[in-house]
């Protein structure tokens, strides 16, 4: 009988979907961690505004990135297919090659050369929203080229804010350093001057339907807030937290062990708060009954490199790894009428499948030939299951962040990541071990063997490319490498976050360029 009455609400659900194209507002976090959300698991970071979309939202507890770094999951998005077939498998101006030598790294291989722009001949989701009518509209981080492959030649009409850049050349706050979106005023925030032209994009277009990408550079870093934030969240912690340690190696970084930095709160909750503007524009326009809402992010959070920022525990790494603190990602639907109660599914799904998702929810046509590696998820949305498929995976680079060349399938519950160093590999059970401590390899080995034999197949299918051996390598050079980051990068990294979590903390005379909260 519920089951009946759940089809028959469907149904209802779907008949008035029908009805009016829905407008699409596509949010896209950047280097945000699955766990940096209260309705995930934070204690710490305030999100209140997209705790409430998480709870009108369908929740893929299991949702992907299709990369473990930015410029490969946002060429996914836009494509529908994997990193490895686009061939844009690197963040765009990563050194490869011999270049990759002048990074000092002293690493055995040379990463695999990559694109580095989005390929003209790709019919991008944008694309395909605007041939159906849609105005189309991007703010914020593109990341995907530069000037002759920004947003607005890969089908955005409107672009404010995206260029080759994938950090806030200028901070987050005015003056932006940025040739897509002028300066207003000093000390104004990027995050929520991005919210404001969403905003007033929708408000212009409120009477035909339009797909808006909310792309914001936060939080990559630099990190930054303002002084009041910064304060909010050093009260916050327990007295005595900051006397403890507050990084542990990881195989070749430091690695942060608690979502403890209140600099980095205090820029999660400024894109917050620039969210819950964007979903009350469409609240006062009246169109919040017919725009579906996407939240996601780009990769994990950045727990080694660049910032340091936070911490994706229990889960394993962060931006950059191989692990699924690299990978997994916070992964919203929101569709009125249909998950209005919010619900829960743990399908596992990636960044590829929104293309195919979209345009079915909206009713248009697919493009023959161009999402080849995601799927439509529109059948979960009808009480039904997908077909069981395997997941992959493809980084031959080395990260920013301590991660290593390597590639990775998914099948079911199973985790199997192959190493291009040296041809190891590991197995995980993600039910089981979801931080990817035990290594199953030796003890499930036809499993592994199946796996590894698959991802040897999709690798073909994809002509991927591959890192190749440095005939230069020198092992003592590379273990040189490793002990300063354990002997002076490991130590100068608890003396800043000690000074950061002190009373008398102050990073220069104004904050960063600002102690004001502009809109």
């Amino acid at each position: 009988m519920f089951r009946l009455t759940l089809l028959f609400s469907l149904m209802i659900g779907f008949s008035a979907f029908a009805q009016k194209r829905r407008n699409i507002v596509f949010i896209l976090a950047d280097d945000l961690g699955y766990h940096d959300l209260g309705y995930s698991g934070s204690s710490y970071y305030e999100t209140p505004n997209i705790d409430a979309l998480a709870a009108k939202s369908m929740n893929f507890v299991n949702g992907y990135a299709a990369s473990r770094v930015c410029s490969p999951s946002r060429a996914a998005i836009m494509t529908g297919k994997s990193p490895a077939r686009v061939h844009i498998t690197d963040w765009i101006g990563a050194k490869t090659g011999e270049d990759w030598r002048s990074v000092g790294r002293a690493n055995k291989l040379l990463p695999a050369e990559y694109l580095h722009a989005l390929p003209e001949e790709e019919i991008t989701i944008a694309e395909a929203f605007k041939n159906d009518g849609y105005a189309t509209f991007f703010a914020g981080k593109w990341h995907l080229g530069g000037k002759g492959s920004w947003p607005e030649d890969h089908g955005f009409e409107i672009n404010k804010g995206g260029f080759h850049a994938g950090s806030p050349m200028g901070g987050y706050f005015s003056p932006f350093d940025n040739p897509n979106l002028e300066n207003e005023e000093d000390g104004q925030n990027l995050s929520l001057r991005l919210a404001r032209e969403t905003s007033q994009f929708i408000a212009a277009h409120k009477d035909k339907p339009f797909f808006a990408f909310l792309s914001f550079y936060a939080v990559h870093g630099p990190i930054q807030t303002t002084e009041e934030r910064w304060r909010k969240y050093q009260q916050k912690l327990p007295e005595g937290h900051s006397e403890k340690q507050g990084f542990e190696m990881e195989r070749v970084l430091p690695i942060r062990k608690y979502q403890d930095n209140p600099v980095y709160a205090g820029l999660v909750e400024t894109m917050d708060e620039a969210i819950g503007n964007v979903i009350q524009t469409l609240n006062d326009q009246g169109l919040a009954e017919n725009t579906i809402i996407i939240f996601t992010s780009d990769n994990g959070g950045v727990a080694s490199g660049d910032a340091f920022s936070t911490s994706n525990a229990p889960l394993r790494g962060g931006k950059g790894y191989q692990w699924e603190g690299g990978i997994k990602e916070p992964y919203l639907i929101s569709v009125p009428g249909l998950t209005d109660s919010g619900l829960r599914n743990e399908t596992p799904v990636v960044g590829m499948d929104f293309y195919p998702t979209l345009l079915d929810l909206a009713g248009i046509k697919p493009f023959k030939h161009q999402y080849v590696d995601g799927v439509s998820l529109k059948p979960l949305f009808e009480g039904k299951e997908l077909k069981p498929r395997k997941m992959y995976w493809h980084y031959p680079h080395y990260g920013n962040q301590g991660g290593e060349p390597s590639s990775i399938v998914r099948d079911g519950n199973w985790k199997f990541i192959h190493y291009w160093e040296d041809g190891r590999n590991e197995l995980y059970h993600l039910q089981n071990d979801p931080s990817e401590q035990m290594n199953l390899i030796k003890s499930e080995v036809k499993i592994a063997e199946q796996m590894k034999h698959d991802l040897k197949a999709w690798l073909t299918d994809t002509k991927a490319t591959l890192p190749q051996k440095d005939p230069q390598y020198s092992a003592a050079a590379e273990q040189k490498v490793l002990e300063k980051y354990r002997d002076e990068l490991w130590p100068r990294l608890e003396k800043q976050r000690k000074g950061m979590l002190s009373d008398n903390f102050s990073p220069n005379d104004n904050w960063w360029g600002s102690k004001l909260t502009k809109d």
